[in-house]
């Protein structure tokens, strides 16, 4: 038995192959199609967002974003977080400036946050963890007050909400990961999502190498299409989506039955009053508490074929190239929390009771 964080969604496998045939039948395959157009404007209304720029992947897209916003100098964000958040920023000589977290949340914490703005500082990149909303009006108001720019690294927080608000409307835009691994998918691809009609239009022009006509440029841009067939597999996935929420809230249900009396595991919990595609199954392991360390739990599910996940291990301050370039980094709670959170095969990842019964028996010792 083998069972995978994030195996991927699969649509009608008929309704896809009948997509890709009008595409090659069209002989559109990307730059624009007819699939991109109809996936954005799908896309548009299910996240009640005004413009959906669909790209290749979402680390174009937060690349693509911060240059959009014009940020330079010193962009602050966590570092509990995947790495592409901070790479995206680094490629374009933006120095990504790591902050701690709050640990009930995960989520940056704006307290912090506010004590590393300097004269260099020109924007904030909150990252909705587990597809919980970071605290927007905060981080709004301290955007506000000191003149930065706001954007979410929101790769994982499709169709999730802050305050009953589509967390894709928030300001000042935000980049999805529709990568396979993610509730939604387009095999690989993401999109730039924003309220704002101006930051969509620059969006679009520099996707397209910053081609405006046939031939006139009139900007750096780069190719962050997303091609026809990507978008074939989103609009099937669309269709299906509901299926896959359902499937996911309850594999998540039945987790929070079956740890619920194991001393030292704690499930990270969703707010009831929003949205959220419940995608992610965490945990976090207490050894005070357990009879593991979380690393010792992680091997043991790892040696029976349950490939959990050590999310987002060993934070990005730790990481090259920055453990190298900001070695006296102090972050004690993201530290705290990478030596304690593990991610367990959710969704569509569990086939079967039996699968379920045979992980909490591994993590039942």
């Amino acid at each position: 038995m083998e069972l995978y964080v994030g195996r991927p969604n699969v649509p009608d496998v008929k309704g896809f192959t009948d997509r890709a045939e009008e595409i090659l039948k069209n002989r559109r395959l990307t730059n624009n199609g007819p699939m991109v157009r109809e996936l954005e404007a799908r896309l548009s209304d299910y996240l009640d967002v005004k413009h959906v720029v669909c790209v290749c992947n979402a680390t174009i897209g937060l690349s693509v974003a911060a240059k959009v916003l014009d940020l330079r100098g010193e962009v602050i964000l966590p570092s509990f977080t995947f790495i592409a958040s901070a790479h995206a920023l680094a490629w374009q000589g933006i120095t990504p400036v790591f902050c701690d977290i709050d640990p009930r949340t995960h989520n940056i914490d704006p307290a912090r946050l506010e004590k590393l703005i300097t004269p260099k500082t020109t924007g904030i990149m909150g990252v909705h963890i587990w597809g919980r909303a970071c605290p927007h009006d905060e981080l709004l108001s301290i955007a506000r007050k000191h003149n930065l720019k706001l954007f979410y690294d929101a790769a994982h927080a499709f169709d999730a909400t802050y305050q009953s608000r589509p967390i894709a409307a928030l300001e000042d835009l935000s980049a999805l990961s529709f990568h396979a691994t993610k509730s939604f998918h387009t095999f690989e691809g993401g999109a730039i999502v924003t309220n704002d009609e101006e930051l969509a239009r620059k969006a679009r022009l520099m996707i397209n190498y910053s081609f405006e006509g046939a031939d006139t440029v009139t900007g750096l841009g780069l190719n962050a299409k997303m091609s026809e067939i990507h978008a074939a597999m989103g609009l099937c996935n669309l269709d299906a989506y509901p299926t896959v929420l359902k499937r996911n809230r309850e594999v998540y249900e039945l987790y929070r039955k079956g740890l619920a009396d194991i001393a030292g595991i704690s499930l990270i919990e969703y707010p009831e009053k929003e949205k959220n595609n419940h995608h992610y199954v965490v945990i976090e392991v207490d050894h005070d508490g357990y009879a593991l360390s979380r690393d010792e739990l992680y091997r043991r599910l790892q040696e029976s074929g349950i490939m959990a996940r050590r999310y987002f291990y060993p934070g990005c301050h730790k990481s090259q190239p920055y453990a190298s370039q900001y070695p006296n980094t102090n972050l004690p709670l993201t530290d705290r929390l990478c030596a304690r959170a593990l991610v367990l095969p959710g969704g569509s990842g569990i086939d079967r009771v039996g699968q379920m019964t045979e992980i909490l028996r591994m993590i039942k010792v």
